[in-house]
């Protein structure tokens, strides 16, 4: 039987954490429908200030993969519940949400926000704003610019308040939700590959989330902040390709096309998307800005899982994440 991952896919990989400004780690998961996996580890943990190994179980910043793995999954889990329903208004479960404001905000949908339809732009830096509870405070009023709803606009923000929906609706922070093994808020530092040099924080970020936002929210919010291990991640994938992610139900509108190239948690594969040209027109996948990335290929009966620190130690190396993802996807499935 021809491995899961192919020769030519380590040589992708191998070559990239050799390359200047390259990612100095990367480890990649793969999981076919039968469960069989395949897993392969390259490189150091860190390059800067000093050279450290890459442990199998290391920690990832997950940024964005919080998305999905997180907040979209547990809206769709209170679907389940009846705590919810995806057409609610936003105003139905944040009252105080642009109070004495006139906008159309508050009328926008759970849904909306899921698929990135709700008008909402996509970053404000709300790092800047002050302490954590006055972010809180401040970006349930700001004046939100809200443009039409329906175009796919990406928004943390609008993650942000999904992630307030939860808290409100479960009565406690995102921080205390219980994860799945290989999932985490708060990893071992010593445990975590490293990310950036920030600029902000004058420090290497090893087991704190790099997103500035989130950090600035206490180190969670509905946008980022989770941080996982290969397996964990891996057996998200598994769960997503094999049924047990959720319910038959919810698990199949997280999988299933809403708006144009958008799932209710993840991109649908179209033209030029992360996962490579060769996926089957079923494939979803998500990204996150640290250098991960998740994809499910149930066409194919395949999932793959790539986790990088191509932040590490600056975001503006110029290495290219996108076309390394695209080729370990369109390698992994060129035999299939």
């Amino acid at each position: 039987m021809e491995p899961l991952i192919p020769a030519r896919t380590h040589a992708l990989l191998a070559a990239a954490v050799q390359a200047p400004g390259g990612p100095s780690g990367a480890a990649l998961g793969v999981v076919d429908r039968a469960g069989q996996r395949q897993t392969a580890v390259l490189g150091l943990a860190q390059r800067e200030p000093q050279p450290e190994p890459l442990p199998d179980d290391s920690w990832w910043d997950l940024a964005s993969l919080t998305k999905p793995l997180l907040t979209a999954r547990e809206v769709l889990r209170a679907a389940e519940e009846g705590l919810l329903d995806l057409d609610d208004p936003l105003g139905r479960h944040l009252p105080d949400l642009a109070w004495m404001q006139d906008t159309p905000l508050r009328t926008r949908t759970l849904r909306q926000l899921l698929t990135h339809t709700a008008g909402l732009g996509p970053w404000a830096k709300l790092y800047t704003w002050g302490d954590a509870a006055t972010i809180r405070a401040r970006f349930l009023q700001e004046p939100w610019p809200v443009g039409e709803a329906g175009p796919v606009l990406y928004s943390d923000l609008g993650y942000v308040l999904l992630g307030r929906v939860l808290e409100r609706l479960r009565g406690h922070p995102l921080r205390e939700f219980v994860l799945d093994p290989g999932l985490a808020f708060t990893p071992d530092p010593a445990r975590t590959v490293a990310t950036e040099q920030c600029l902000w924080r004058e420090r290497l970020l090893r087991g704190e989330t790099h997103d500035e936002n989130a950090a600035a929210l206490g180190g969670v919010a509905g946008h980022a902040g989770l941080f996982g291990t290969l397996g964990g991640v891996l057996g998200q994938a598994e769960g997503l390709l094999r049924g047990g992610w959720l319910g038959r139900a919810a698990q199949a509108l997280a999988l299933q096309p809403q708006v144009p190239e958008r799932t209710l948690a993840f991109v649908h594969a179209c033209p030029g998307w992360s996962g490579g040209s060769l996926c089957s027109p079923q494939a979803v996948g998500h990204t996150g800005f640290t250098g991960t990335g998740l994809w499910v290929d149930p066409g194919h009966g395949l999932a793959w899982v790539l986790l990088t620190n191509r932040v590490h130690p600056t975001r503006h190396s110029g290495f290219d994440i996108q076309g390394l993802r695209r080729a370990v996807g369109n390698t992994l499935l060129s035999g299939r």
